[in-house]
């Protein structure tokens, strides 16, 4: 899915008004039709919805609902927030046609009247301000935002929550903004939602199609991207009946140290999960009776050293190579994979100790092949690319560094980014926290490494392996819960999210 910035949000309204044709004061009422049956699926009856409206568009996307909503049975009261500006034509035609309907109380509010009650019972829309906004909310609306948030009231915002830039930080906003529990946006997800710095506005977030012309949506050219099920069903690669292990690739994986074996298990098995037709790893003397016991499917190469990566490899027989889990960063080891640079003619997957190593010796950054792929977590990523100031500035390094490596940076959190070397960017929708746990970032790196093997193309192994390895630990989560989830579980599930992909 295209995320686009605000300004080609518009155009695609506008697109839309002149080409389906349709009026932009239908328009609105289809978005308020399609708020209208969310609230149907998860709000109560029983309950008041107050709705506050600016005097703008997204004003008049929240009268139409209140409306719609009083016609469908709920209790609803309206606040329209009037403060010296005009309502927009589209706002104030639903101003009136509200005004007309019985049941529906409509408060207009002025400076000189007080913020009216709000009872944690109720539910609160947010209609006040949009995606266009273009400076930070301050005076009378802003004390009426601070007045919302400080209620216990459930918020749940039309758009984007009031009083957030959607296409630069909030780290420096200095005007008030809406915590909104839920934000139910229209057609395309914003920027802004995919920031760990913007979650206590946004909250949880949802898209609502609105029908946006098709035309508009599948020509505008966008930097963004939402990776979802059918962008990973069209890269999905189905196997044919006559096809053998040799056609899947032999992929060579560089992991574990003395007490750190766990993570060559880990990404051993979901190598294989993955769907590698062999994989080597190669690991330090101590820990073959490990990997030969845990991992009977993989072979094994065995390092000099007792405990470390220690020396360079014959890399003519694989086609995909990874490296970095768990093998520690001890000078041998440093030496031992800047040769393994030297000798590498395919692109190389680095993770964890990989980056570490690498960040301390960035002039080896210029003799890395092509489309090279980097799994770090936000420290790794800081010790390798460099400080930020906000997570803005922080997707911004991380579109630089891919461009000038020409390399792929995949930023683990919530929302994993996979930065491109042509400047493009996707997030993925996939995962949740309970994959925050000591060895998930191993199982990542065996998925990529097990796609690379089979001749994906890195960008391609990254994309789909972000969204495996999310959706396996969705299956996860359903079947043990969150807090009671361990890498393992992540790994167990591939098979079904492979299964989900496939359809």
């Amino acid at each position: 899915m295209k995320i686009l910035p605000i300004e080609k949000v518009r155009q695609g309204d506008s697109y839309t008004i002149e080409n389906e044709p349709i009026s932009d004061i239908d328009l609105m009422e289809r978005a308020a039709q399609a708020l209208k049956e969310w609230f149907i699926s998860h709000i109560s009856k029983d309950l008041i919805i107050k709705v506050f409206c600016g005097s703008g568009n997204n004003g008049g996307d929240g009268l139409a609902l209140a409306r719609l909503l009083n016609t469908s049975g709920y209790h609803v009261e309206a606040c329209v927030l009037k403060s010296g500006q005009k309502l927009s034509p589209a706002c104030q035609v639903n101003y009136d046609r509200l005004f007309k309907k019985s049941g529906v109380r409509i408060y207009d509010l002025t400076e000189e009247d007080d913020f009216p009650e709000i009872s944690g019972e109720d539910i609160v829309v947010d209609a006040i301000f949009g995606s266009g906004l273009s400076r930070p909310v301050k005076g009378f609306p802003a004390g009426l935002i601070r007045h919302i948030n400080k209620n216990n009231a459930v918020v749940i915002a039309v758009d984007v929550p009031s009083g957030l830039f959607c296409d630069e930080t909030n780290s420096q906003n200095p005007g008030a903004i809406i915590e909104a529990d839920v934000t139910l946006t229209f057609q395309f997800p914003k920027y802004a939602f995919l920031f760990a710095e913007n979650f206590k506005y946004v909250g949880l977030w949802e898209v609502l199609p609105i029908g946006i012309h098709e035309d508009f949506i599948r020509e505008v050219e966008v930097d963004n991207y939402l990776i979802e099920l059918g962008d990973c069903r069209s890269i999905y690669k189905p196997r044919v009946k006559y096809a053998h292990k040799g056609h899947f690739g032999h992929a060579l994986l560089v992991a574990g140290s003395y007490g750190k074996m766990g993570a060559a298990v880990l990404a051993s098995k979901a190598c294989l999960r993955a769907g590698a037709g062999l994989l080597t790893t190669h690991i330090p003397v101590r820990g073959y009776s490990v990997l030969q016991t845990a991992v009977p499917e993989a072979m094994v190469s065995i390092d000099t050293s007792e405990c470390a990566f220690s020396g360079m490899i014959e890399l003519s027989n694989f086609n995909a190579i990874g490296v970095g889990p768990g093998i520690g960063t001890k000078e041998e080891t440093q030496k031992a994979l800047k040769l393994l640079i030297q000798g590498a003619e395919t692109s190389l997957l680095f993770d964890a100790d990989a980056i570490n190593i690498l960040a301390t010796n960035k002039t080896w950054l210029s003799f890395l092949p092509k489309h090279c792929i980097f799994t770090p977590h936000p420290k790794e990523f800081e010790r390798l690319v460099g400080k930020s100031t906000s997570d803005f500035d922080r997707i911004q390094l991380q579109r630089e560094f891919s461009f000038r490596y020409q390399s792929y940076i995949i930023l683990k959190g919530a929302h994993t980014s996979i930065s491109c070397p042509d400047g493009r960017c996707y997030f993925n929708s996939t995962g949740n926290p309970g994959m925050a746990t000591g060895g998930s970032g191993d199982v990542l790196t065996g998925v990529i490494l097990g796609l690379l093997a089979q001749y994906y193309h890195p960008k391609e192994a990254s994309i789909l392996g972000v969204y495996l390895h999310g959706l396996a630990g969705d299956i996860a989560m359903e079947k043990r819960g969150m807090e009671s989830m361990i890498a393992s579980d992540i790994m167990d599930n591939l098979g079904e999210a492979f299964l989900r992909i496939r359809g």
